[in-house]
């Protein structure tokens, strides 16, 4: 760490200390607010894929009605669409779910089997679910990323910035001191020839 041994310098750290000393509760702040964030969308992800892995058991029990030739529910039960909102946390926008559309499932109510409803119904409500879980999962990734720049971040201002400002402000605060002390040191030294010049004329 280079420091310029100046009052413009002292100054310099000063205002570079209290910058940092103001921006850093904020820095904090906002880590704590994503770790918050990022658990309760742990929570949230963890209790949708269990749900999901217990919707798919669900259907896997009845999956063999699925190759029945009369009927192919196939084009009713791929998203068309996945509807995604945005959400501010700490200023990061996240994804957010919001629906899945489907194309509208178009059948002959009589002779279609009885099951074709239930079906249809079933493998959408798993569709939606999966797509919310990757949703999340992308929402966790950013959160994660956001995460570890502010912790970096928080780390570089406590550990580097701060330190250093302080440890400048210290050195140059001592320099100045010595300087003041050597510059009353010698004045006193120039006073004392000059009386002393005063006297030699006067008792001459």
């Amino acid at each position: 760490m280079k420091v310029k041994f100046t009052k413009g310098e002292l100054k310099r750290q000063r205002d570079a200390l209290r910058q940092y000393e103001r921006y850093l509760p904020t820095l904090q702040l906002k880590k704590q607010q994503l770790q918050a964030e990022i658990l309760r969308q742990l929570i949230a992800l963890e209790e949708k894929r269990r749900d999901e892995v217990k919707r798919r058991h669900s259907i896997e029990n009845w999956a063999g009605l699925f190759s029945d030739p009369g009927i192919d529910i196939s084009r009713w039960i791929r998203p068309k669409e996945i509807v995604c909102n945005r959400r501010n946390i700490a200023g990061v926008d996240l994804p957010v779910f919001g629906q899945v559309k489907f194309d509208l499932a178009e059948y002959d109510l009589f002779s279609a089997p009885l099951w074709v409803d239930n079906a249809i119904e079933a493998v959408r409500s798993l569709a939606c679910l999966r797509e919310e879980i990757k949703v999340l999962e992308k929402a966790m990734a950013v959160l994660r990323r956001e995460l570890r720049i502010t912790t970096q971040r928080v780390n570089l201002f406590e550990k580097v910035k701060i330190p250093e400002a302080e440890e400048a402000i210290r050195l140059i605060k001592i320099y100045i001191g010595d300087q003041m002390a050597n510059a009353v040191g010698r004045s006193k030294i120039a006073k004392r020839k000059i009386e002393g010049v005063v006297l030699e004329e006067v008792a001459a």
